[in-house]
C-alpha cells in the first residue's frame, strides 16, 4: 500500500487519491483507515474513487447496457467512447421508452450529431481557423482598436524563467521556494526530452545584482538582472517592459528576424514563466502575460511537466482525432471545494503558439531547500533604455512597517473570521487573550475580516490589519495547534493553513465547511467558547500539547 490513509490529513488526501487507480490498492487505503482513525469523509473518498476505478474497469456493452440502472454521468461516459451511429439510435429509443430522461437523451444527441458532423466533414478535412476581424468584419466593439500582439508562429521557445521577487533588498522566501522546483522541474525535462535547457533566474530592482549568487545557489543556470535606483519600488510598466524585453532579448515580438542574438541564447521567447502569486507577483505575471499574448495560470499549488493527449478540434486542427502534446507545463491550483483541483494547460492550436506556458505560485506550495553555495553559473547584466515616462509618478513619502507580521514559526496560531460580526471589538480582545495564554502563538485573520466594514474601538484596530491575513492571498501557516473561531472555510483560507498538525474549529453552524477538515469541532457562539477556554487554560485544566498529539473526529 503506497498511501497509509491513517498518515494523512483529509485535505491532503483528496489530490493523493484521484492519481489512484489500483482497486486493491484502494480497498487496503480502505481496511487501513478503517481498522485506525476510521474518519468517515475519508471513508467516503476512498469508496468514491473505488466506485470509479471499478466502473472504469468494466467493459460495458452499449447494446445491452441497462439504462434503468445508469446514471446520465454513467450514459455520458458510455456514449462518449461509442462510434456506431446506429447503436446511439438504439440507446436514445430505450430512453425514450423508459426513464425518457431529457439530459441522458441530449448526450446521446449530442454525440450523435458529432459523429455523423465528422462524417460530412470527412476525414482529411482540417478545421479553418480564421481570425475574428475576418469571421465578422462587420463587428462594431469597443475593444476593437485595442493593442494586440500576436504570439510567434513556428517561434523557439526553451527555458524557464523565474521572477525572483525581493523585498528590502533580500529574495523572499517564495523567490527560493521556485527556484528549487525549477531546478527539479528542468532535470526532469531534459532527461526526459535529452535536452540541456536552463532555469533562468530574472532579478528587477535597485541594487539586485548583489542577489545572483543567492539565485544559483538556490537552483538558477544563469540570472539575468537589471538594477535601477528609480525601480526601488514595484511599478507596473517598467516592470513589465523590462522582463519582456529581457525575455525577447530586446527582439520584436513579431518574429526573431529583429532579436539581437547574444552569446548564451538564441530563442525568442522562453518555454515556461514562473512568478510568486504576491500583490506584486499577481500584477506582473498578468501584465507580461498579456504582452506574450499567452495564457496564464494563477495561485497555483504545484508544478509538472508531462504530455498530454487532446482531442478538441480547436486545438488539434481536425475532428475526432487526438493528438499527443509535448512538454506540457501542468499548473494545479485548488478548486471552489475542500478536496479538488484544477489542472490548467496552456496549449497551442493551429496557426497560434501560447508561449510562455505561464504560472503564478502561492507562497509556502515548495517546501525551501538548503542552498548549495557551490553552484556555479552565469550572471548577465540587462541593457535598455528606460523610458523617463514610465516614472512620471514619484513616491515622496510613505510610511514603512518596521517588522511586519510573520505567523509562521508559531506553535498556536488563534484565527478569527466574520463571527466576530457581532461584536466585533470583543471578538478580537477575545482573541488575542487566548494567544497570551501560549509562549509561541499570535493572532491571524480570515480574508472576511479583512473586507468587512467593522467598527474597531481602540488599541484592536492594529491588529486588524491585511498582514495577519491567512489563506491563499495572505500567510500559509503550519502550526501545532490551529484554532479557527467563527470561520466557515472557503477553499481560499483552507490552503492557509490545512497543513497545521491539529485544527480546532468553533462555528455555530455545524454544516460549515470547516468541519470537513477539522481534527476537532466545538459547535456553538465563539463569544461563549473563548472565554471558556481562556479560563481553563488560565487554571491549566487544559492541555494543548495533549491536544496537539492526539486529534480526533470527536
Amino acid at each position: 500500500m503506497e498511501i497509509d490513509p491513517t498518515e494523512h490529513e483529509i485535505a491532503d488526501l483528496g489530490p493523493k487519491i484521484k492519481d489512484v487507480d489500483d482497486a486493491e490498492e484502494l480497498r487496503a487505503m480502505l481496511e487501513a483507515e478503517e481498522d485506525g482513525e476510521d474518519r468517515v469523509p475519508v471513508k467516503t473518498l476512498i469508496e468514491d474513487r473505488l466506485e470509479k476505478v471499478e466502473g472504469e474497469d468494466e467493459d460495458v456493452d452499449p447494446s445491452d447496457a441497462d439504462l434503468e440502472d445508469m446514471t446520465v454521468a454513467d450514459v455520458a461516459n458510455m456514449v462518449r467512447g461509442i462510434e456506431d451511429v446506429e447503436v446511439l439510435e438504439d440507446l436514445l429509443e430505450r430512453e425514450e421508452a423508459g426513464q425518457d430522461r431529457k439530459t441522458a437523451k441530449s448526450q446521446i444527441e449530442s454525440r450523435i450529431d458529432n459523429l455523423q458532423q465528422s462524417d460530412d466533414d470527412g476525414d482529411d478535412e482540417e478545421v479553418v481557423i480564421e481570425a475574428p476581424e475576418e469571421k465578422y468584419p462587420d463587428l462594431d466593439h469597443p475593444t476593437a482598436d485595442k493593442k494586440h500582439v500576436r504570439a510567434l508562429e513556428d517561434g523557439d521557445y526553451r527555458d524557464m524563467w523565474v521572477y525572483c521577487e525581493t523585498q528590502q533588498g533580500q529574495l523572499i522566501d517564495v523567490s527560493r521556494e521556485m527556484l528549487a522546483k525549477a531546478r527539479e522541474l528542468m532535470d526532469g525535462y531534459n532527461e526526459e526530452y535529452d535536452e540541456s535547457e536552463s532555469v533562468i533566474a530574472v532579478l528587477i530592482g535597485d541594487g539586485v545584482g548583489e542577489l545572483a549568487e543567492e539565485c544559483l545557489a538556490y537552483g538558477a543556470d544563469r540570472v539575468i538582472y537589471l538594477e535601477d535606483d528609480r525601480l526601488d519600488r514595484f511599478r507596473h510598466t517598467p516592470y513589465t517592459e523590462i522582463f519582456c524585453d529581457m525575455a525577447r532579448n530586446g527582439g520584436h515580438p513579431f518574429g526573431r528576424e529583429d532579436r539581437a542574438e547574444d552569446d548564451w541564447r538564441d530563442y525568442d521567447e522562453p518555454r515556461y514563466t514562473v512568478f510568486p502569486a504576491t500583490n506584486n507577483g499577481r500584477d506582473l505575471s498578468a501584465l507580461a502575460q498579456a504582452e506574450f499574448d499567452s495564457g496564464l495560470a494563477s495561485d497555483c499549488s504545484d508544478l509538472f511537466i508531462e504530455p498530454a493527449n487532446i482531442s478538441n478540434p480547436a486545438k488539434t486542427g481536425k475532428p475526432g482525432e487526438t493528438v499527443e502534446f509535448q512538454r506540457v507545463l501542468h499548473m494545479k491550483r485548488p478548486d471552489f471545494s475542500g478536496f479538488e483541483y484544477s489542472t490548467i494547460l496552456c496549449l497551442d492550436k493551429p496557426g497560434r503558439e501560447f508561449h510562455p506556458q505561464g504560472a503564478s505560485v502561492i507562497p509556502g506550495s515548495f517546501d525551501v531547500p538548503d542552498p548549495d553555495p557551490e553552484r556555479q553559473g552565469e550572471v548577465i547584466e540587462h541593457e535598455m533604455p528606460l523610458d523617463d515616462d514610465w516614472f512620471k509618478v514619484e513616491v515622496t513619502d510613505y510610511d514603512q512597517l518596521e517588522g511586519g507580521v510573520d505567523l509562521t514559526g508559531n506553535d498556536v496560531i488563534v484565527a478569527l473570521g466574520r463571527g466576530i460580526g457581532d461584536e466585533p471589538t470583543e471578538g478580537i480582545e477575545l482573541g488575542l487573550d487566548l494567544v497570551d495564554q501560549f509562549e509561541e502563538a499570535d493572532l491571524g485573520l480570515s480574508r472576511g475580516v479583512i473586507t468587512a466594514s467593522y467598527q474597531f474601538d481602540g488599541h484592536v484596530e492594529q491588529y486588524v490589519a491585511e498582514e495577519r491575513q491567512i489563506g491563499e492571498s495572505g500567510q500559509e501557516v503550519e502550526p501545532d495547534v490551529y484554532i479557527a473561531a467563527g470561520i466557515s472555510g472557503a477553499v481560499q483560507h483552507k490552503v492557509g493553513m490545512d497543513e497545521s498538525d491539529t485544527i480546532v474549529a468553533i462555528n455555530t453552524d455545524p454544516e460549515a465547511d470547516i468541519v470537513d477538515f477539522s481534527d476537532y469541532f466545538i459547535e456553538g457562539d465563539l463569544f461563549e467558547i473563548l472565554p471558556e477556554l481562556i479560563d481553563s487554560l488560565e487554571k491549566g485544566e487544559l492541555d494543548v500539547q495533549a491536544l496537539a498529539g492526539g486529534a480526533s473526529d470527536d
